[in-house]
């Protein structure tokens, strides 16, 4: 957290303690084999030799330092067409082993965190399966489940395991395997005694699937002192596949300014969750408002409100004509329509009396349709984002084309356009564990036989194969983009002071209309291990070169993040990934220190990726 000191719950560290000798065991730690198969033995006590995971090992890897590394549908191709009999839920708690689920934690510490925690109910994960029984077994659509499962928030791991029957060589049984993560977390942060907040949130309340967030702020500085907010979720209501949350806040962060604002909200979100769904979509109605409870000049604090409703839908086109001859048939079409209306009901009075029409406070509304050409299939894999966590990468394609009507609007423009847009991604990975997807954004408006906020965003980003050194694991990370604004009217200029640019670069005076960004990073995944957390240091290096608008490249700038950290991960825990990484700026604007530590608990464990979004225009300051 920037200028901050983040600071764990302590009541959490001494659960931690407990979990040592519960940490789930790496694969690399517990396998000595090349190939794990289905077994047609009853499960004993090792989950992972009867799941179908494709683990290859690496020449330079040392005794015992195997990985998985294989195509998700694979190990369920050789039951392709066979009867589903019946489906059975095995779960197991956080304490549990899942390499070897005869290891079970005894500890004092665990006993308390126990008493805290409730398993996921059963029903719970069926309610989260989109395979059936008594229908063909489709690889395909396992792989998928299964992955599903593992993206839930609560679940650390997921395997589907099938078991062939003697007696009935035509159809099988499954099992569905999953290890809970200790679902109740919490944090704080401080800037000394005048600035203090924290969280704390449970994220499977009563094992139902069901997130409940508090948190809590104290400031001298602001009036009142005290703010707060509060979030609820439930997951998969009713077997819909929707997820619900409801919030409330009087100390969110503002996407605009620095300032805070209170917030007020509904939601609705289903995803896709498999190709061979049918149908995706949101919805979301907020209330927002910025307050001057720190008490800056009127000249400088953005005093605004505004109302924000949010809709889109889509269908898997022909989904049902194109399975019923050939399920294992992955590509797709996805047809979705949108409509937002964000409206401000007051500006700020900077924006009010200003002559430039400035892009952020302003009401806009939009209409957008986007046709989606897509196939993604998957490998598991470990060591991306996660600490031996088993991860999903996608390969294959996505394409989606936007097309629609946007009007902007506020005291002194009201400019209506419609627009056309497309991004496409390329996912490629190789069978030694490397993977690239190379990406492509562009879009812009028409108006009077003109493209206006023309912009286009290409770039590629690439993770190297697992080398060993003795028992380190190491990955690099590697990601390059160009972005090219053109005649641009209420879009806002091209910056850097975001994931497109140098990590950590936080100053907005830095902008213009032509950004060429490269990231380089490498991670070290240690076997050390302390009160239960696996570390991983990196060293890193960012460049960006920013040019001005309307000048040649020769005016560019070129700014620079130099540094490294160390990441942090109890993989038993539903804490996000902590990270503490120092960055230095050789060239820092005059608003910007040259050297600064961040401490962040924010880092996602797992590398994330959908089928379909809701359909937008190209971003190009943002993912």
């Amino acid at each position: 957290m920037h200028n901050k000191t983040y600071i764990l719950l302590l009541i959490f560290c001494h659960l931690l303690s407990g979990f040592v000798n519960a940490q789930v065991i790496n694969h690399a730690d517990s396998i000595n084999f090349n190939k794990l198969h289905f077994t047609h033995n009853k499960f004993i006590n090792n989950t992972f030799q009867q799941a179908i995971n494709s683990v290859k090992k690496t020449p330079d890897a040392g005794p015992g330092e195997s990985y998985i590394n294989g195509k998700s549908e694979e190990p369920y191709l050789p039951y392709q067409g066979k009867i589903i009999r019946h489906i059975y839920i095995k779960t197991f708690n956080f304490d549990r082993s899942f390499t070897d689920t005869g290891k079970r934690d005894n500890s004092l510490a665990a006993r308390v965190g126990n008493r805290l925690h409730k398993s996921t109910r059963k029903f719970v994960i069926r309610d989260n399966l989109f395979i059936q029984e008594n229908t063909q077994l489709n690889a395909f659509k396992v792989a998928d489940n299964e992955r599903y499962i593992r993206s839930l928030g609560y679940i650390h791991d997921a395997r589907i395991v099938v078991e062939c029957l003697d007696n009935n060589p035509d159809s099988v049984d499954i099992t569905v395997y999953t290890k809970d993560l200790f679902s109740i977390a919490g944090g704080a942060a401080s800037d000394g005694l005048n600035h203090i907040n924290g969280n704390l949130y449970e994220a499977n309340l009563a094992g139902m699937a069901q997130r409940l967030e508090v948190s809590g702020l104290f400031d001298h500085n602001r009036n009142p002192n005290f703010g707060y907010g509060g979030l609820y979720r439930k997951s998969n209501v009713m077997h819909s596949f929707i997820d619900a949350t409801a919030g409330y806040s009087v100390m969110n962060q503002s996407p605009y300014t620095r300032e805070e604002e209170s917030t007020q909200y509904i939601m609705l979100s289903r995803q896709l969750v498999s190709p061979y769904s049918r149908v995706a979509g949101g919805f979301m109605l907020s209330h927002n408002e910025a307050y001057n409870i720190y008490h800056a000049p009127d000249n400088i604090f953005f005093r605004y409100k505004y109302n924000m409703f949010d809709a889109w839908a889509g269908y898997n086109i022909g989904i049902k004509l194109l399975t019923a001859t050939n399920n294992t048939i992955r590509d797709r079409r996805f047809l979705a329509i949108r409509y937002y209306d964000r409206n401000f009901l007051q500006e700020p009075l900077q924006v009010q009396n200003s002559k430039l029409f400035d892009p952020v406070f302003n009401s806009s509304k939009a209409v957008l349709a986007q046709f989606t050409f897509f196939r993604q299939d998957y490998f598991k894999t470990q060591y991306i984002y996660g600490f031996g966590t088993t991860e999903d990468l996608p390969y294959g394609y996505n394409i989606a084309v936007t097309t629609g009507w946007h009007r902007q609007w506020h005291n002194q423009l009201d400019l209506e356009r419609p627009y056309a847009g497309v991004s496409a991604s390329h996912y490629i990975t190789t069978g030694k564990g490397e993977f690239i997807q190379l990406y492509l954004r562009s879009g812009g408006f028409l108006y009077k036989n003109k493209v206006q906020d023309g912009g286009f965003l290409i770039g590629a980003t690439a993770y190297s194969r697992l080398f060993f050194l003795n028992s380190t694991k190491i990955r690099q990370y590697v990601n390059v983009n160009y972005t090219y604004l053109y005649n641009r009217v209420t879009n806002a200029p091209l910056r850097i002071d975001n994931e497109y640019g140098p990590r950590g670069f936080l100053s907005d005076s830095a902008y213009g209309t032509r950004r060429l960004s490269i990231q380089l990073e490498t991670e070290f995944y240690l076997k050390f291990k302390l009160l239960g957390f696996q570390f991983a240091p990196f060293p890193f290096g960012d460049l960006s070169l920013i040019t001005p608008e309307n000048a040649p490249y020769s005016r560019s700038s070129l700014f620079t993040s130099l540094g490294g950290g160390v990441r942090m991960r109890n993989e038993n825990l539903v804490f996000e990934t902590i990270e503490i990484r120092a960055f230095f700026f050789p060239v820092a604007p005059t608003n910007m220190k040259g050297f600064k530590i961040v401490t962040n608990a924010n880092i996602r464990f797992r590398y994330r990726s959908n089928y379909i979004t809701a359909p937008d225009i190209v971003q190009l300051n943002s993912q």
